[in-house]
């Protein structure tokens, strides 16, 4: 299946995920790609993969995604001090990483209902970030209706805002009495059932969604390309995931002849990854309300993508452990490269201290999110720490780490407006009824 198939379809027909057949050598053309603007680095870096649209339609359609963003760079690598890096992914129209990849998911849904002159639903289960973002990427988009599952009371109360005040009739915020996990099984229950998906053209916008991960990927490469050359390759990057979805861009990138030294998984107290890491258990536990709301999950959806490179492409052995984890909720691996590999994790306790300390030694305001990604970094070794969400978001907990109530204007407005959502059990009938009834 080509690339713009892969994109329509989110999910496999067997249920899997997708991925690239192969994935492209870049180390020859490193030193060509220093110093193009972002826009331009997308494209060049997406035309490997999406080689079924033309390059000039690809050009124009990567350009129009970038064009809402408050900075021309889009992705800001700012220096805290020496050997520290924040690579800002927070400038996007939702003030969230989601956006620089939800952005381009729009134009390529909007280009394929252009092309079969048709309509399109996209189907999402969001933790806090990926439905406002998402949102945004297909309003003013023909033909397209979008339905979002998150958790009741599990999201910011601009979160929330953010995906259910949006005026927009084509957009359905629905709430669901359960964790993201029991939403996005939802999702990937009615994407898998064949007739129904066909029936309304369903397709995910989660980062099971290839197009999302691939254009991940374009932000460390224009991250590490802004670095001072000396501290290229012994750079780490730090990143706050709970999906795995961030980290698997940049891991994919390096798999690419990026020449990055290695990854920090930062997690909150919903600490899945991190003791699959240090312990080589994968074992699904309950997830925990935090402070860092948009990384509550235990089933990390992109591990599959991460399995079937790191085991050498063993499709078989893939499906054999993902049916155990369905099965035992745990599974025990052999060990992971130590050398690419390290994680931390974080309490609600630690979050706000942190804050303040970034806060208090740069005149840097975090999001809790980032915060995480600041716990226990070394001075030894350079560091880019991914912001994925401006403070501006969550004001509560940032005034209660500094005394500092940090805004936003897009955000302001939407407090006058009114909060439209729909409140569902997370059941796949349910959800299929709603949008029975709903789509386009």
């Amino acid at each position: 299946m080509g690339f713009t198939g892969a994109v329509a379809a989110g999910l496999a027909p067997d249920g899997g995920l997708f991925v690239p057949v192969e994935l492209p050598n870049l180390g020859p053309e490193l030193d060509s790609l220093g110093g193009l603007a972002y826009a331009e680095l997308c494209f060049r870096f997406m035309r490997r993969f999406a080689t079924d649209i033309p390059e000039a339609e690809l050009r124009e359609l990567v350009a129009r995604s970038y064009l809402r963003f408050e900075t021309p760079e889009v992705a800001p690598l700012a220096g805290l001090g020496p050997g520290l890096h924040v690579l800002e992914l927070f400038h996007g129209p939702t003030l969230s990483f989601k956006d620089i990849a939800l952005q381009l998911l729009g134009c390529l849904y909007a280009r394929q209902c252009a092309i079969r002159g048709g309509t399109i639903n996209v189907l999402g289960a969001t933790s806090g970030d990926t439905g406002a973002a998402a949102i945004q990427g297909m309003i003013g988009q023909p033909g397209a209706a979008i339905f979002i599952l998150y958790p009741d009371g599990r999201v910011s109360p601009l979160q929330e805002r953010q995906m259910a005040c949006t005026q927009a009739t084509n957009v359905f915020a629905l709430a669901v009495d359960g964790s993201f996990d029991a939403a996005q099984a939802v999702v990937k229950e009615l994407l898998g059932d064949d007739g129904f998906r066909a029936r309304h053209r369903l397709s995910a916008v989660n980062s099971i969604n290839i197009a999302r991960v691939l254009a991940q990927s374009v932000y460390y490469l224009h991250a590490w390309l802004r670095l001072p050359a000396e501290e290229r390759t012994s750079a780490e990057f730090v990143v706050p995931t709970g999906n795995f979805g961030n980290v698997l861009a940049g891991w994919m990138l390096q798999k690419m002849g990026v020449p990055i030294r290695g990854f920090r998984v930062a997690t909150n107290q919903n600490d899945l990854l991190h003791r699959l890491f240090t312990t080589g258990e994968y074992r699904v536990g309950t997830v925990m309300p935090s402070l860092a709301p948009s990384m509550d999950i235990q089933v990390a959806s992109n591990f599959e993508r991460f399995l079937y490179y790191s085991s050498g492409r063993d499709a078989d052995r893939v499906k054999a452990v993902m049916r155990a984890i369905a099965r035992d909720g745990a599974y025990r691996f052999d060990g992971f490269d130590r050398d690419t590999f390290s994680s931390s994790s974080c309490t609600d306790a630690e979050i706000p201290g942190i804050i303040r300390r970034v806060h208090r030694e740069h005149g840097y305001l975090v999001d809790p999110h980032t915060a995480c990604a600041f716990k226990g970094l070394e001075a030894s070794r350079p560091a880019v720490v991914l912001a994925t969400a401006s403070p501006a978001k969550f004001p509560e907990t940032v005034r209660m780490a500094t005394g500092i109530e940090p805004t936003h204007p897009s955000l302001e407005a939407l407090k006058a407006r009114p909060l439209v959502r729909h409140t569902i059990v997370a059941d796949a009938a349910a959800i299929r009824g709603f949008i029975e009834t709903r789509a386009i």
